[in-house]
C-alpha cells in the first residue's frame, strides 16, 4: 500500500486542549467512518472521536480499497505510531471490530502502548470460525440480495443502478477482507474489552459475543441492544449512551463527561 499522510487516515473531531482520550472509530464493511461524525456532539470535549478514513471511501474515494487485512493493519499502524496519543481507545463495528482488534495486537508486536480499551460491536469473537461461506465472490444479483438481507446499505443506493455500480467494488473488497481473515493465536490483550451486539442479529449470537472474553486478561463486558446487525443505526441513542458510560470507566483521570 502506498504511503499516505497521517492526516488522510485520521480526522480528530474535537480540539486537543483538555482532551483525556482519543477514541479512534473504524467503519463496517461498505461503510465510512463519517457515520460516527454526529456522535461527537454527545461526548464532552475530554473525549475526542477520531474518524479512521480507509482507502476507497469519503475523501479517499479515488484510492483502491484494501482486500486483505494484514496490509491494511500495517498501513494504519505506520500512520498512527508517529503521533500516538498518550491515552486512546478503539471503537469498531463489524469489520471495524476486526480491524481495531488486530491493530491493537500489531501495536503490541511493535512494542508500543496499546489502547486503554477496545470497544467492539456486531462481530463474533475473532478466534471463532465463521460458520457462513464467503459472500464477496457471489454473482452480482446474489451479492446485492445479501446486502439487502444485512440491512446496512441504504435502500436508495441499492435501487440506483449507477450508484450501486460505483460502490459495489468497494463493498466487495471489504467483504473479501473480512471473508479471508485468518485468526492467529496470541496472548490475550491486557486492556478491557467491551462488546456490543444486536438482540435480533441472526449472524452474530450472544454466545459468539461472549467469546471475546478469551481475548483479554482485563475487564470484560457485553451489552445487548434492540435491533439486527446494524443496531447501531436503529438504537443509536442507546448505543451512544452506553458507550459514553463505558468510556468514562476507562478515562485516565476523573472527568465531568457525564
Amino acid at each position: 500500500m502506498t504511503e499516505v499522510l497521517q492526516s488522510q487516515w485520521f480526522e480528530a473531531l474535537a480540539p486537543a486542549r483538555g482532551r483525556l482520550l482519543e477514541l479512534f472509530c473504524f467503519p463496517y464493511a461498505g461503510g465510512s467512518a463519517q457515520v460516527f461524525r454526529p456522535w461527537q456532539r454527545l461526548f464532552s470535549r475530554e473525549v475526542c472521536l477520531s474518524l479512521v478514513h480507509l482507502p476507497g471511501r469519503a475523501k479517499r474515494i479515488n484510492e483502491p480499497p484494501c482486500k486483505r487485512l494484514k496490509p491494511l493493519i500495517d498501513a494504519v499502524a505506520d500512520a498512527m505510531i508517529p503521533s500516538l496519543p498518550d491515552s486512546f481507545a478503539f471503537w469498531g463495528h463489524s469489520m471495524g471490530a476486526v480491524i481495531s482488534f488486530e491493530l491493537a495486537r500489531e501495536l503490541r508486536r511493535r512494542g508500543h502502548s496499546g489502547p486503554l480499551a477496545l470497544f467492539v460491536s456486531g462481530r463474533l469473537a475473532p478466534h471463532l470460525p465463521n460458520p457462513d461461506p464467503p459472500t464477496f465472490n457471489l454473482p452480482e444479483e446474489e451479492f446485492i440480495a445479501e446486502l439487502e438481507r444485512l440491512n446496512g446499505t441504504p435502500r436508495e443506493l441499492l435501487a440506483h443502478p449507477e450508484l450501486i455500480q460505483l460502490f459495489l467494488p468497494i463493498i466487495r473488497a471489504d467483504f473479501e477482507l473480512v471473508n479471508t481473515y485468518v485468526y492467529e493465536p496470541e496472548a490475550p490483550l491486557s486492556c478491557p474489552i467491551y462488546v456490543y451486539g444486536g438482540l435480533e442479529d441472526k449472524d452474530v449470537s450472544v454466545e459468539s459475543l461472549r467469546a471475546w472474553q478469551k481475548q483479554t486478561s482485563g475487564r470484560f463486558k457485553v451489552r445487548m441492544f434492540p435491533g439486527d446487525h446494524f443496531f447501531i443505526h436503529s438504537s443509536t441513542a442507546n448505543v451512544i449512551n452506553a458507550l459514553r458510560q463505558d468510556v468514562f470507566e476507562v478515562l485516565p483521570q476523573g472527568s465531568a463527561m457525564r
